[in-house]
């Protein structure tokens, strides 16, 4: 055999042996994808829950009832027929407050609402009014009447004791889906951000706990079930949870919710006087709060505070405020959370300047809206 036939009858080999492994390898393969006597897998037993786990589904059972779907309602005029339409102005949650069926929320969740529309756990929708709200605290309580027997009204916890790293669950609609809960931990406590109006609101809970658009207003409760805060804001570049999540605490909402409960809005406890703003005290140098204006017949008046005032183009300043019962206070937030602590009647004592003197004087809070 020739150096070149014995060449091409290796190849011819070499071939053949390849093409041999290759049906050997793929008709393998199509008999074990191919079982005509195929079946299910045993199902492995899994035993028990976690008992972390089965208190987050006992707390969704009992929990879940109690929490609302809210959607704000927008009255159009067309600019053609001039005939009024509704359209959809923005979604949110809530929870039942009590058994005559006042739901709580958000107030940024119903502000400017035309239309209030609560569907309840059993899926039936109600035309909810408004009670009253709390802008400045961004809440806001609305009525809507149903049967006692569709309302299961929240459990009520305390905030005054939590502590960073115990375990919260939210419950809410985001996107517009049914009920949904989320777990995490209290992150941090005591934060701050701001309402709608632009005050702070104070001793804010910070949570890892998921909260997306439509969370707003729900419950933030404990493990115990227990309601701990309501669901404000969340911290995220693009509008949904980044891992945190703000709730204004329940000792707040328990303090202001009656109150608007009883007179249609909240009852701050306040002096009497108008303060100067930020810029006009920092042109005069002013550390504390100056007092513009002293109302007529004011606890302040009774107090001897004095405003301040203008003779031509001379202008004296009036009293400035540096501390409430020993509390610095340097700005109006400060002001407005350390009256906060008070009610209308309670005596609180001033630390004033005046004319570069300083004095104390004590008077009792009144009622300022």
């Amino acid at each position: 055999m020739t150096y070149h036939s014995s060449r091409k009858y290796n190849s011819f080999i070499i071939l053949f042996v390849v093409l041999v492994g290759f049906w050997l390898l793929f008709s393998g393969k199509e008999r074990m994808i191919h079982n005509p006597d195929a079946t299910s897998r045993p199902v492995t037993a899994r035993g028990d829950l976690a008992s972390d786990e089965q208190n987050i589904i006992d707390l969704f059972r009992v929990a879940s009832p109690s929490v609302v779907y809210i959607t704000s309602i927008e009255l159009r005029r067309s600019i053609f027929s001039l005939n009024v339409y509704e359209i959809p102005k923005g979604t949110g949650s809530g929870f039942v407050w009590d058994d005559e069926g006042r739901i709580v929320t958000n107030y940024h969740v119903i502000e400017d609402a035309s239309r209030v529309h609560i569907t309840l756990s059993d899926d039936k929708v109600y035309k909810a009014v408004l009670v009253g709200a709390a802008p400045d605290k961004d809440l806001a309580v609305l009525q809507i009447s149903a049967p006692k027997s569709s309302l299961h009204p929240i459990l009520i916890g305390e905030s005054k004791n939590l502590q960073v790293g115990q375990k919260v669950v939210a419950i809410g609609n985001p996107f517009g889906l049914d009920h949904t809960i989320t777990a995490g931990i209290v992150s941090a406590l005591n934060r701050e951000i701001k309402a709608v109006t632009g005050q702070t609101i104070q001793g804010v809970i910070q949570t890892d706990a998921a909260i997306n658009p439509g969370n707003s207003g729900g419950p933030l409760l404990d493990s115990a079930g227990r309601l701990i805060g309501v669901n404000t804001a969340i911290y995220s570049p693009v509008g949904v949870s980044a891992g945190i999540g703000f709730a204004v605490p329940v000792d707040e909402v328990n303090r202001v919710v009656p109150e608007i409960i009883k007179h249609g809005r909240l009852i701050r406890a306040g002096l009497g006087v108008t303060i100067a703003n930020e810029r006009l005290a920092s042109r005069f140098g002013i550390e504390g709060l100056l007092i513009i204006n002293v109302q007529p017949g004011s606890a302040a008046e009774k107090a001897g505070l004095r405003g301040t005032t203008r003779s031509g183009e001379e202008i004296f300043l009036g009293d400035i405020i540096e501390s409430v019962n020993g509390v610095g206070i340097s700005s109006y937030d400060d002001l407005r959370t350390e009256l906060d602590r008070y009610g209308v009647g309670d005596e609180v004592t001033l630390k004033i300047r005046r004319d570069g003197r300083q004095f104390q004087t004590s008077l009792s809070l009144e009622a300022v809206g």
